[in-house]
């Protein structure tokens, strides 16, 4: 029977940070393919240079400065934890075992928890407001016909709904620059921590020793332009499309914003559609084999968390 000592307890946190850092280490998080990682140092963060896409005009005169304040998007940041509790008893009786793949599989969903907030993002782009207070897939997001913005508004679609398709979304994604389509908001790292005083209450009462992880971040929209949501076939021609389309997407003023989509998110159930479409060398149309002239032409993502 081992004796329950402080030295014991260091030993054990010691090992079951070295688990907890080999599960982080087997995990293969695809968040940021699709975010960009905003660093947080309070509460919240506001984003109102989301109005503001980065370009540059003729000097000639007073620099034009856009108003920040019509765009007020702010992210609030949310507080999550993940705890397991390993009993005294266990430790006298030299019952660890069980804990140390806990404590492993616990470092990997801390790695992967990001992704469990960033891409149901994309689903919920549907019906939840991005910086302009239009949904993130909407098929009216103004933008203005002067640079100023002082012009008149003409609206612009990211989405593409065939009313009669029953199957899941898809979503194409320029990701290519520093800024990506979604925002992961990290105020507080993720933290392996214990309560293992005799005076903690969980070991005073139930006779528990608790270990766990904390950290603050959240998850938001930035630039709609970047991201075309789809419900409708996985088609060649739909994809061409999207691309079409978002090529063409402009800032205020009427200048070309110079969108590249170089990826393509789909949920696993369309994971062999999407496959069959970016890599076969060949397709038939009629009797007739034609090349694939989108084999390669995007990174295909299929998430785990979509």
């Amino acid at each position: 029977m081992a004796i329950v000592t402080p030295a014991l307890l260091k030993s054990l946190f010691t090992g079951y940070k070295t688990c907890f850092q080999k599960g982080l280490g087997m995990a293969h998080p695809q968040y940021n393919k699709i975010a960009t990682v905003i660093q947080s140092s309070t509460a919240s963060n506001t984003y109102g240079w989301l109005g503001q896409w980065p370009g540059f005009r003729e000097w000639v005169g007073d620099r034009v400065i856009k108003n920040m304040e019509a765009h007020s998007y702010q992210i609030l940041n949310k507080a999550f934890e993940s705890t397991v509790a390993v009993k005294r008893t266990h430790i006298e009786d030299d019952n660890l075992g069980i804990y140390a793949p806990m404590m492993e599989e616990m470092g990997r969903a801390t790695a992967v928890f990001p992704d469990e907030l960033v891409f149901p993002l994309l689903k919920a782009g549907f019906n939840s407001e991005c910086y302009d207070g239009q949904y993130f897939f909407d098929a009216d997001h103004p933008v203005n016909r002067q640079m100023d913005g002082q012009g008149e508004d003409i609206s612009v679609s990211n989405v593409l709904i065939d009313a009669s398709y029953k199957g899941d979304a898809w979503y194409l994604l320029d990701t290519s620059r520093a800024l990506k389509p979604l925002i992961y908001q990290e105020r507080k790292k993720p933290q392996f921590i214990r309560m293992t005083q005799e005076e903690d209450e969980a070991v005073f009462m139930r006779g528990e020793y608790r270990y766990g992880v904390d950290l603050r971040c959240n998850v938001g929209f930035g630039f709609w332009q970047m991201a075309y949501g789809v419900k409708a076939p996985l088609t060649l021609d739909n994809l061409w499309t999207v691309y079409s389309h978002m090529r063409q997407f402009k800032a205020d003023g009427g200048r070309p914003l110079g969108i590249k989509p170089k990826m393509l998110v789909v949920p696993t159930a369309l994971e062999k559609q999407a496959t069959q479409l970016l890599e076969r060398e060949l397709f038939v149309e009629g009797s007739d084999p034609v090349s694939n002239e989108l084999k390669g032409k995007f990174e295909l993502v299929v998430p785990d968390y979509l």
